[in-house]
């Protein structure tokens, strides 16, 4: 069976491929992609309504950032439109031709699919943090020194390179349909828009044990030393209580937000590359190749020389 033919198996297989003809004849998307489109107005109209809130506080928001945050995410939506559809799609079709099992849709598979994508989602995150090839693109999100909605939209336009969907992969191999996955993968970054705000504190203790929160995800954007790295849940936080990288939210010490070598600048390119430029500079110092090509898969504030 060619490529194509196992593409075309996974689309016909998803059950969605009639509604898809009906919605979108005009689009060269995916439902993944579907869902960001229709959800994009919801959160610019989400951001209006926070910014009309604390439009006087410029600790909490500034017009010319929040701006430059959706364009930020508009690079990150173009990317994922033109290629992830020839990069990460014929894996996952591939996976899925040699899955293991046949698993249909219905309201339990769709409920662990859920579950089992936001497990994944949370060690995606935590690579992120603490690989340092992943880290350069994820660091775009959190070099904002502001927490409200439009932070949510801060993504970097080279996500798609990177190969961190990868870690998805196996649900394919599974046998989860790799559309669902896709349009699973979509709702936990809609839910985790709606968690970047200050609006909104602490909720029941309950929701607050196994979701993921504003609270949570405050402690998640922070530079305080006791909070780096902490809380890489997506819409679940049970995760991080299982794997130890739960931290809670403090009122005796407040959160400061952004990254600990902070990048002023305006231009969307620099968010998008300074790291990647920090990595690969840090890699053209004299030394071992063994050692030179560490910087790839090592944390961020790992050095040759042993300091941090």
């Amino acid at each position: 069976m060619t490529l194509i033919e196992m593409f075309q198996d996974v689309w016909h297989d998803s059950g969605l491929d009639a509604l898809w003809q009906a919605l979108s004849p005009w689009l060269a998307l995916d439902e993944r992609q579907m869902i960001f489109v229709v959800a994009t107005p919801v959160f610019i109209g989400v951001f209006l309504w926070e910014y009309l809130r604390i439009r006087h506080d410029p600790v909490r928001v500034d017009a010319r950032e929040s701006l430059r945050n959706f364009l930020l995410g508009a690079g990150y939506q173009t990317t994922e439109l033109l290629f992830a559809g020839v990069i990460s799609f014929p894996v996952f079709a591939l996976a899925y031709h040699h899955r293991l099992f046949d698993i249909p849709l219905n309201w339990a598979t769709a409920a662990l699919l859920w579950v089992l994508t936001d497990f994944c989602f949370y060690w995606f995150h935590r690579g992120s943090h603490r690989v340092r090839w992943l880290w350069a693109a994820h660091v775009t999100h959190h070099s904002s020194e502001r927490m409200n909605f439009s932070t949510a939209m801060r993504q970097n336009a080279t996500s798609i390179f990177n190969g961190g969907w990868l870690v998805y992969v196996p649900l394919a191999l599974i046998g989860f349909n790799p559309v669902w996955i896709g349009v699973c993968y979509a709702l936990s970054l809609v839910y985790q828009f709606f968690i970047h705000t200050t609006l909104v504190g602490r909720l029941h203790p309950w929701i607050e044990w196994v979701f993921n929160t504003p609270s949570h995800h405050r402690v998640h954007h922070a530079r305080n030393p006791d909070y780096i790295d902490r809380n890489y849940g997506g819409v679940f936080i049970v995760f991080d209580r299982l794997f130890g990288t739960f931290t809670e939210e403090r009122d005796d010490e407040p959160v400061e937000y952004g990254i600990t070598r902070p990048v002023y600048s305006r231009s969307l390119i620099v968010n998008w590359c300074h790291e990647y430029r920090d990595m690969f500079r840090d890699m053209a110092r004299r030394g071992p190749a063994g050692q030179r090509i560490k910087h790839l898969w090592k944390p961020p504030e790992w050095r040759r020389d042993g300091n941090r």
